[in-house]
This record gives structure tokens, sequence and C-alpha cells, in this order.
């Protein structure tokens, strides 16, 4: 807020303030949308990818129960 005199320039030597306030200005405008919208929607996207890219690479776990059962059948499979 205390920029934006010397971006608006009214007053003697204005003519050579102004460029460097307007820019001033304009860096923060800028980096508040950086930091408040595209930043956080990045970061969405990011970990939807992420994600995306586990489940299409994640073996598959079984737990020892599972596996038990499995051997049991497979034995008994073979016995008969």
């Amino acid at each position: 807020m205390g920029i934006l005199p010397i971006a608006l320039g009214f007053g003697a030597g204005a003519e050579a303030r102004r460029p460097i306030g307007l820019a001033v200005v304009g860096g923060l405008i800028f980096a508040q949308i950086i930091t408040l919208y595209i930043t956080p929607v990045f970061y969405m996207y990011m970990e939807a990818f992420k994600n995306k890219i586990t489940r299409i690479f994640k073996k598959p776990t079984t737990n020892k129960k599972n596996q038990l059962q499995i051997k049991e059948d497979m034995v008994s499979v073979t016995k008969q």
C-alpha cells in the first residue's frame, strides 16, 4: 500500500519514480496470485499424478492369512 503513491506518480520527479513503482506493485500482485491460487492447484495436480503412478506400479499385497490359505489350497489340489 505504501508504494501506491509512487506508482500513481503525482508531483515533481514523478516521471522518474513511476516506472519503478509500477514494477513493484505489479510484482506484488503477481506474487499474490501465484502464492494463493496457482501453487495450491499445482500441488493438487501433482498429488493426483503421484497417486495415479502409485496405483499403476504398486505390487498387490497379500496378508499372511491369504498366503496360508493359498498354500493350503495348492497342497489340497496337488494331493487329489
